[in-house]
């Protein structure tokens, strides 16, 4: 089943906690926690997303390059502007839990802007 999920003023963490339980199969009547679940989940208007309590400003991700002292680190609100995409992917990606079928469930979500 697929759903289509509008992103426009929702706030980023409780609508990656609802793809999360979408994506599980738990919104299915048949739900088996070993598989990987039927529902795709389309999410449109991604790039009006909001986040609260000023963590645009705080919230730093970081990334190293594999050279010494090649840490790079980016602000939340940098990432909003190039690609809101990637931090809902991260941020669904971390509500999955942590086994072999977190890449196959997160193929099942696409992402327009």
């Amino acid at each position: 089943m697929l759903h289509t999920i509008d992103a426009k003023n929702k706030i980023l963490g409780r609508l990656a906690s609802e793809i999360a339980v979408i994506l599980q199969g738990k919104k299915s009547a048949a739900y088996e926690p070993r598989n990987r679940g039927e529902d795709k989940v389309l999410v449109k208007n991604v790039a009006q997303i909001k986040v609260t309590g000023g963590k645009e400003k705080k919230t730093v991700y970081y990334r190293h390059t594999g050279y010494m002292g090649h840490l790079r680190e980016k602000l939340m609100k940098d990432i909003m502007r190039e690609r809101p995409e990637e931090l809902l992917r991260e941020a669904v990606r971390n509500m999955l839990p942590r086994n072999f079928l977190r890449d196959k469930r997160l193929n099942m979500l696409k992402i327009e802007k």
